[in-house]
Formats: C-alpha cells, structure tokens, sequence
C-alpha cells in the first residue's frame, strides 16, 4: 500500500512538473488602477491557490475557537458533577 501510495504522489508531482514546464508563458495582472504586473502563468496561479488556501483556514479559526470554548466549558460542567452518569449535555446553539 506505502508503494502504490508513493506511486501516487510520483504521478501528481511529475503531472505538475510538466503542467508547470508548459505553462510559462508571460501573463498580465491588473490588480490595482495603474499597476500591473507581469510573470509567469503557473506562478500567478500558484500565488492565487496559496492565497485562497490561506483565507480559507484563517474562515476556520472562529469556528475552531468557538468549539474549543464549548469542549473546555463541558469538561468544567462534568468535572464538577462527577457522580451524576444520566447528566444532560446542553444543547450547542
């Protein structure tokens, strides 16, 4: 199975390799009124999946900081009724 996994990544990496060697050509960016920049395609596109990467984990943070809250105030809420086991767990709004 680590064989055909490594088989695997071996085939996506060499499909990117190629993907990229092909796609060199200059592209224009007009970001701002007045600025552009130029470069090449495969690096405007790596640049634009790392940048929507990254806003997409930084959408998560509230999420994951909201249930750590709730995860910690349980504890505390079982920790301080030890001996009740039929305890309701309150319902997260």
């Amino acid at each position: 199975m680590t064989a055909l996994t490594w088989a695997l990544r071996l085939l996506i990496f060499a499909f990117l390799v190629v993907f990229a060697a092909q796609n060199t050509d200059l592209v224009s960016l007009h970001l701002l009124p007045g600025s552009v920049w130029q470069g090449p395609l495969v690096i405007a596109l790596l640049v634009f999946f790392v940048g929507g990467v990254i806003l997409g984990a930084l959408s998560l943070l509230g999420v994951i900081f909201r249930q750590r809250r709730e995860i910690s105030r349980l504890k505390r809420a079982a920790a301080r009724s030890p001996g009740s086991s039929k305890q309701e767990i309150p319902a997260i709004e």
